[in-house]
């Protein structure tokens, strides 16, 4: 189906991401997963190249392009080659720290973390979620106190994307107490802030390549300069920007999902049982029909999203929808193509494997599926 989101520009950049996921990251992505961690000059020859760093203004040394269909060619580009780990990583930067960099910072501020970040030379993550805290953001027990020209830091985060290499973490704390949702901030803590440590890179069941990470903090003393917006106004920076991040999230999910497709599509014509095809029998052609038409139509309402985003016009409710959407359909595509693939579906040297263990963890960050729907239903049940 003909979509008319790209234009003329967009197809250009494709086709330059195409040869760098050719040359840089098909030939390297299974000693990524191997080791348990992206090397760190990847993001130095995407910067280079462009790929990243997009929507940094090109005083900083970016691309000043904002528009987010860019992003959708990436992820749509790694997903094709399996690197979820690669594309997680990356996208952590540009789609979920990056608006807080761009948003919230002083002129001081851009000027000393926008550069790196732009040159692929500073990786970021964001740390929320705790231990005994994540979609309950009001939950959180990190807190920060005062003290002269420096805040002092002490809690715990968990399940932090790069949290490993990130040389720039966004961390929310606490810095009232008793003023409830009102009560948050936010830091920038760089990477020797005294005080700040790194627990173990968390072994999970797929993305194995993504350094995810637990991070302590214990009387680090971060620089007042590093105050990250509004004092107290953390828990409002944060939810204006889910939305960004949900939808970035869908978009993953679109991407991986339309390969984990072609992948089945591919192998269940060239596959033969009983003398025939295995796209020929009905059960087959009937669960590819089914999910063709799942797919086409959560491709255009996240097309659609993404315009809204770009006009500064998406809600919280399409986000939410985009989001819990694409990330169910992901996994169904996934389980659906694994078992078209028979007993090789259950073998990590085919493709449909790996997509089937990395996918399982779209529908739980940025927001579980349940939290999704409520998120919805509140807007239905009681709208503004």
């Amino acid at each position: 189906m003909e979509r008319g989101l790209y234009t003329r520009d967009h197809d250009a950049f494709r086709a330059t991401v195409r040869k760098f996921v050719e040359r840089e990251v098909t030939p390297n992505h299974q000693k990524w997963e191997e080791q348990r961690l992206v090397d760190r000059e990847l993001w130095r020859v995407a910067a280079r190249q462009g790929i990243i760093g997009l929507a940094v203004p090109e005083e900083y040394g970016g691309g000043g392009e904002s528009d987010i269909r860019f992003r959708a060619v990436v992820m749509e580009e790694l997903a094709s080659t399996s690197a979820a780990s690669v594309q997680l990583g990356f996208s952590l930067t540009e789609d979920i720290a990056m608006p807080y960099f761009l948003d919230l910072t002083s002129e001081e501020q851009k000027r000393r973390w926008l550069p790196g970040l732009a040159a692929g030379e500073s990786i970021s993550a964001i740390a929320m979620t705790e231990p005994d805290a994540g979609s309950d953001l009001q939950g959180m027990r990190t807190t920060a106190v005062r003290d002269g020209d420096h805040w002092l830091l002490n809690g715990a985060k968990t399940f932090i994307t790069n949290g490993i290499q990130a040389d720039l973490v966004i961390v929310a704390a606490r810095t009232d107490p008793a003023a409830g949702s009102r009560g948050i901030s936010l830091f920038v803590v760089e990477r020797d802030t005294p005080g700040f440590s790194r627990g173990r890179k968390l072994e999970k069941i797929g993305l194995h390549g993504q350094d995810t990470a637990e991070l302590f903090f214990r009387d680090a003393r971060v620089p007042a300069a590093n105050l990250l917006g509004e004092l107290g106004g953390g828990l409002r920076h944060l939810l204006q920007r889910l939305p960004r991040e949900r939808l970035a999230i869908a978009m993953s999910a679109q991407a991986a999902a339309e390969a984990a497709f072609g992948w089945t599509l591919e192998y269940v014509r060239q596959r033969k049982a009983f003398g025939r095809p295995v796209a020929e029998f009905q059960n087959t052609a009937f669960t590819l029909a089914e999910l063709r038409t799942e797919l086409d139509v959560s491709q255009a309402f996240i097309d659609r999203a993404m315009l809204a985003l770009n006009a500064n016009q998406l809600t919280v409710e399409d986000a939410a929808k985009a989001k819990w959407w694409a990330t169910e359909l992901q996994q169904r595509v996934a389980d659906r193509g694994l078992q078209l693939h028979g007993g090789y579906g259950y073998m990590l040297e085919y493709p449909i494997a790996r997509a089937f263990l990395d996918g399982r963890v779209q529908s739980i960050y940025g927001g579980t599926t349940e939290i999704m729907k409520e998120i919805i239903s509140r807007q239905l049940i009681t709208p503004s």
